[in-house]
């Protein structure tokens, strides 16, 4: 953010704020008024990470932060971002939403010259291979220092004087620009964030370009060209991202009702009932209904103040926050064959209780539907799912995932009507849908990959 008339650490609080559903380990805050670099971050969700007392010092024209949601690197606190870093050029702070696939390579070329390093995330490699990064500008460095990294990464970069917003090649994560009503700019990884400030004249961020936010007109540079097959993340429209929020110039909201339409086609059942799973689960059912013609109503309530359990760090967290996150509405489940609509199945942890508690309700039938293909393949371009292992389709069939869950019939959107519900049938990424990956899949890639030295 470039704020020139604004508190801009509390506009930053404010836009994080408006993240919180994409990461809730830890949150950061970096300012700069253009003589110094002040930091805060700390574990947990934002409002736990910052007070008035914590955000008060904090002044300047320039910010970046993030909430964190681990892909490489352990949920602890030496991994929360931003990085700050004293170059030779000044300051420098970066924060990443991605994920590189040659990180294990860089980081061992960073530390067989020397090079420390203080934690196991890719976005530390990232921020030291920018401080050490040849060029007269922070322009000519950070174009020098994309042209090596592989895999995802939307930066959102500070320096002394000025804010950088750059998007990798294949454009896999999002990440937006926007004007403040105060003059300046803003980025984020979704519209819905800049919204929330007042942003206006919002555009995406191109694939391989950097977005220079502090002057009183956007400056962009193509640093890099962009692919010729793009690899936007279509997990962005099923899940992660906030239904008021744009992606690739469409609304994940009208997105996922038409997903619900495709599913309704090509899985219908009798059925009294359509519910869906909160949050994202919802458009998916009022589209599904509106197919159908079966009724939409709420079948379950759920508990504002609980995360998203499909993020949280560890399973047992995961465990836990099922049963604390959802009741329901007995009232309007019992005696009718009931539909349930969700975005995924990942890991198979939640479906198999939320069936439960619709049975516990009174629905005679359970039918679950899901709005996308099964995930039968690790995600290494930022979705914390890197292992055969941990994903139920990978281990079981549908018939078998069915049994699993005590659902009385269960099915997946395909592949194909997955695409026709996006409006696109290219340039996305579906590898862990398809097993189709823009790089070659990293074999030893874990989450965990760099912690064994540092504890």
């Amino acid at each position: 953010m470039y704020a020139p008339s604004d508190d801009v650490a509390r506009l930053t609080f404010f836009g994080l704020h408006a993240l919180q559903h994409r990461g809730q380990e830890a949150a950061g805050i970096a300012v700069s008024d253009c003589n110094r670099v002040r930091l805060q971050k700390g574990t947990g969700l934002v409002t736990a990470a910052f007070t008035e007392e914590k955000l008060a010092p904090m002044r300047g024209s320039f910010s970046i932060g993030h909430t964190r949601y681990s892909t490489t690197g352990s949920s602890v606190a030496r991994n929360a971002q931003p990085f700050l870093v004293e170059t030779r050029h000044g300051p420098l702070a970066v924060s990443h939403n991605g994920n590189l696939t040659n990180a294990g390579e860089l980081r061992n070329d960073l530390l067989q010259r020397g090079i420390g390093l203080a934690s196991s995330s890719d976005s530390e490699v990232m921020t030291m291979m920018l401080a050490g990064a040849e060029g007269a500008s922070w322009e000519a460095r950070i174009g020098s220092a994309m042209a090596s990294w592989e895999g995802a990464f939307s930066l959102t970069v500070l320096t002394r004087n000025n804010v950088y917003a750059v998007r990798d090649r294949w454009g896999y994560r999002p990440l937006s620009v926007g004007q403040l009503p105060g003059g300046g700019h803003a980025a984020a990884s979704e519209t819905g964030a800049l919204h929330t400030i007042g942003c206006r004249a919002i555009r995406e961020v191109q694939p391989g370009e950097i977005v220079a936010l502090g002057h009183p007109a956007l400056r962009v540079i193509q640093a890099v060209p962009a692919a010729d097959e793009l690899a936007r993340c279509v997990f962005e429209h099923v899940y992660f991202s906030r239904p008021d929020s744009f992606w690739d110039g469409r609304s994940v909201h009208a997105v996922r009702q038409r997903l619900g339409r495709e599913l309704a086609r090509e899985a219908p059942v009798v059925a009294d009932l359509v519910v869906a799973v909160p949050d994202s689960g919802v458009p998916a059912a009022i589209g599904y209904s509106r197919e159908s013609g079966i009724e939409f109503n709420d079948g379950f309530i759920k508990n504002r103040y609980i995360g998203r359990t499909f993020i949280e760090p560890t399973q047992s967290l995961r465990r836990q926050g099922v049963a604390l996150k959802f009741n329901v509405l007995a009232e309007n489940l019992r005696g009718r064959r009931t539909i349930v609509i969700d975005d995924s199945i990942v890991r198979g942890t939640t479906a198999g209780p939320l069936v439960k508690m619709l049975r516990d309700g009174g629905a005679v039938e359970v039918h679950v539907r899901i709005t996308c293909p099964p995930i039968r393949h690790p995600c290494f371009m930022g979705v914390d799912m890197g292992t055969h292992e941990e994903l139920i389709a990978y281990r079981m069939s549908v018939e078998e995932i069915r049994a699993h869950i005590g659902a009385n019939s269960l099915s997946f959107l395909s592949l194909e009507g997955m695409m026709r519900g996006v409006g696109r049938e290219r340039g996305y990424c579906h590898a862990c849908f398809s097993g189709e990956y823009q790089f070659e899949p990293v074999p030893s890639a874990k989450k965990a990959e760099f912690e064994a030295a540092i504890v």
